[in-house]
């Protein structure tokens, strides 16, 4: 094992926009700066390959963003979608500094898009970067390594050395070399534990094998559990995470945002048992589709079928996946291994009950069920147009909520209630301060924005 004595002032651990933001913001502030990222060159970055947006508070539109999203807006939306299930303080803290995101984000070369079409109606409360997120990753690596910041890839931090709350050194390995990496200050910002099926079988049980992770295949949480023995406190609990209905052909890893389905609020959702279970009307797609992952996680066999018709079709994003198509409800069910009869009579069950008004997807319209259980509250029409469609719909983890305790400075909190001394953290790993639950459209980047710029510059002032 090699020794390196302090060559650099901070460590940051993963590669994604937290780990850039925080490794800029850090060698801006006048730090040596190392990134270690697990991954090979092409798939660096984490998730953050697969992301299109991040929302951002701020008090008018501009030629891109279509309209004022105040802070108190952004508030009551997070407080919907997690139920209350967040630190109030930390919550209203980023999302007051999201406020400084896009003018960050372009001055480090990030460029922005006008934002993409479907049903996800983000143009106001969302910024979509100009070549989604391998190209903001590029701009961000760009950036920092014209600042001087070093980058080592296929390299994996293995053990932590940490005395009473403060970070001494980290033990890396690449290609089966082990090295002791000593720094002033330690930042980590590696994600969660999705891609570690055994973690989360521990958590969720045997439906577990069932989940398809849309993400990257390398979060698999070692970092996470390093800290969490070395005494650092936990946040949120490993059921909770981003999870959302996404297409059952997917690959089992790295799909990415192209798996989402965006139908559900114009269909009709039936598990392997040919029942309703939920209401596909609830709430505008941004705010709800996050749960859908764990509603169709808790079905038999951890399935769900979303049935549309002619009227819907080109209401919505289309998956990367064409869907099945027929000219029969039964024909449909019959290609999708449901039993015909128990389909039909659950969608004519569907389609006696609703009460159709003026139909709007861009509002919460009139369109609604009467007498069935659940509910549909908004855009409910019958299922009764041909050519009829379905996908099916498996649970797809983005990043899991269970993470370190972080304080107003991103710096850690140790299990003994005392704040680490040089320990930060941003991004996945920490999210779970908080997402405790829920989750909001582009919110993962805000965090991993907000969090990274603090992690930098407090771990900045160690030097």
């Amino acid at each position: 094992m090699n020794s390196d004595h302090a060559a650099y002032d901070v460590l940051v651990a993963g590669g994604g926009n937290a780990a850039l933001c925080a490794a800029i913001t850090a060698a801006r502030a006048g730090a040596r700066v190392l990134v270690v990222e697990r991954a090979p060159i092409p798939y660096r970055g984490g998730n953050t390959r697969h992301t299109r947006n991040m929302r951002v508070a701020h008090e008018a539109g501009n030629e891109i963003l279509t309209g004022p999203y105040p802070v108190d807006e952004f508030w009551e939306d997070l407080l919907r979608v997690t139920d209350g299930h967040t630190d109030r303080d930390l919550a209203r803290m980023t999302l007051e500094k999201s406020a400084e995101l896009w003018d960050f984000l372009y001055a480090q070369g990030v460029r922005y898009q006008p934002s993409l079409g479907g049903t996800l109606s983000l143009g106001r409360t969302n910024a979509f970067f100009l070549g989604g997120g391998k190209t903001l990753l590029n701009a961000l690596y760009r950036t920092a390594e014209g600042l001087g910041v070093a980058v080592r890839y296929e390299t994996t931090v293995v053990d932590l050395a940490i005395e009473n709350g403060r970070f001494e050194s980290a033990t890396v390995e690449h290609d089966g070399q082990r090295e002791l990496i000593r720094a002033h200050a330690f930042v980590a910002a590696s994600g969660g534990f999705e891609a570690n099926i055994e973690w989360l079988t521990e958590a969720w049980g045997p439906a577990a094998a069932n989940f398809l992770i849309r993400g990257t295949p390398y979060n698999r949480g070692e970092l996470l559990r390093l800290l969490l023995d070395k005494g650092v406190a936990q946040v949120a609990d490993a059921t909770q995470g981003h999870a959302v209905a996404i297409d059952g052909r997917a690959p089992k890893f790295d799909g990415g945002i192209v798996t989402r389905l965006d139908c559900v609020p114009f269909g009709v959702v039936l598990n392997a048992n040919s029942q309703r279970f939920y209401d596909e009307g609830e709430d505008f797609w941004p705010k709800r589709y996050a749960i859908w992952g764990r509603l169709v996680a808790a079905q038999p066999d951890q399935i769900g079928h979303v049935f549309i018709d002619a009227k819907s079709i080109k209401l919505f994003m289309p998956s990367v996946f064409t869907p099945e198509k027929a000219d029969t409800i039964e024909e449909l069910a019959e290609k999708i291994g449901l039993d015909p009869a128990a389909t039909r009579a659950s969608i004519d069950e569907f389609n006696a009950a609703c009460r159709v008004g003026h139909f709007d997807h861009t509002i919460y319209d009139e369109c609604h069920t009467e007498g069935l259980e659940p509910p549909k509250s908004h855009w409910a029409r019958p299922i009764d147009t041909p050519p009829y469609y379905a996908y099916t719909l498996r649970c797809g983890i983005t990043f899991t909520y269970l993470g370190v305790q972080v304080d107003r400075s991103a710096r850690m909190q140790m299990a003994d209630g005392a704040p680490a001394e040089n320990l930060y953290a941003a991004g996945e790993i920490m999210a779970g301060n908080v997402l405790g639950q829920g989750y909001l459209a582009g919110i993962g980047m805000t965090i991993g924005s907000v969090f990274g710029r603090l992690a930098g510059a407090g771990a900045a002032r160690h030097v």
